[in-house]
């Protein structure tokens, strides 16, 4: 049975973090290595991290396939991949989910190409979208997330491609950290045009990740909730990067982070977790947080 999302978010529903991070911790990943690499060479260690958010109360787990198409998997010599290390992640992410009410939503980043400049055909796009999608639905996949883009041209083309290769539900996410609201994405595209582009392609759920953190994404889950009646999605990142001696990091721990969950339930946002920088801490402050607001 197809999972309806107006249904399953009637109530706060808790996401996950990233796997990069925790992954790195682990030490298998290095900068610049890819992690849909060890969807198929260490798929214990992906199930531990995806197990690691469902103790940690999550209510969904995404699949460990950002840069799981053509077009992410290129620059390392793995874009005949895509099919097998998608379909491998969403596998992974139901055995860890095994057991459980927590629900698998595969998910994939955009292209890396800007549509609006001519850098990449839309039928390609559509192409390696659609064999992801097909991939992820196969391995288990219960919803799709497209997280991350930036160009609304892409996200649309994304939308529409995963729509007619499976019937799953879609959440079309963007990135929003431009303006002087943090309210716009890199291309200028605001909550507003994302939630008009997603109900006319049929898209399930409309939402905001990474770019910044949860004190900017209360006003963005406002505007979208202002804009449109879909289930709201909204993964911050652990603050804004803060780059010391080469190195990354976020600089909001799980009690602050956790701190916004009610302004953003407030704001309406039906589904919260974290991006870069969040790991399990972040998320069971998140399902804490969620569960005194929901009384």
């Amino acid at each position: 049975m197809t999972l309806d999302l107006k249904s399953f978010a009637a109530q706060a529903r808790v996401t996950d973090g990233v796997y990069w991070t925790e992954l790195q911790k682990k030490g298998l990943l290095t900068p610049g290595s890819c992690a849909e690499f060890l969807n198929a060479d260490n798929p214990a260690a992906v199930e531990a991290v995806a197990r690691s958010y469902v103790q940690a109360g999550s209510d969904v787990v995404m699949t460990n396939t950002l840069l799981a198409h053509r077009f992410g998997l290129a620059p390392y010599g793995a874009a005949g991949r895509a099919a097998e290390l998608a379909e491998a992640a969403a596998g992974i992410a139901r055995k860890a989910a095994a057991g459980t009410d927590v629900k698998v939503f595969g998910s994939f980043g955009p292209s890396g190409k800007i549509v609006m400049m001519g850098e990449v055909a839309e039928e390609d796009l559509a192409a390696a979208f659609a064999e992801t999608a097909g991939a992820l639905a196969r391995g288990g996949a219960e919803a799709v997330v497209l997280e991350t883009f930036n160009e609304l041209a892409e996200a649309e083309i994304a939308l529409r491609a995963v729509k007619k290769t499976c019937d799953l539900p879609v959440v079309v996410s963007m990135a929003f950290a431009y303006g002087p609201e943090k309210s716009a994405t890199m291309m200028g595209n605001t909550p507003a045009d994302l939630a008009a582009i997603a109900e006319a392609n049929g898209a399930d759920a409309v939402g905001a990740n990474c770019g910044v953190g949860p004190d900017a994404y209360v006003g963005v889950a406002a505007m979208l909730r202002e804009a449109t009646d879909l289930p709201i999605w909204i993964k911050p990142n652990a603050g804004l990067p803060v780059v010391a001696d080469g190195k990354t990091t976020f600089p909001m721990g799980p009690e602050e982070f956790a701190s916004f969950v009610p302004q953003l339930i407030a704001a309406g946002a039906h589904f919260i977790g974290g991006c870069c920088g969040c790991g399990p801490d972040h998320i069971r402050a998140v399902r804490a947080a969620a569960n005194r607001a929901e009384g």
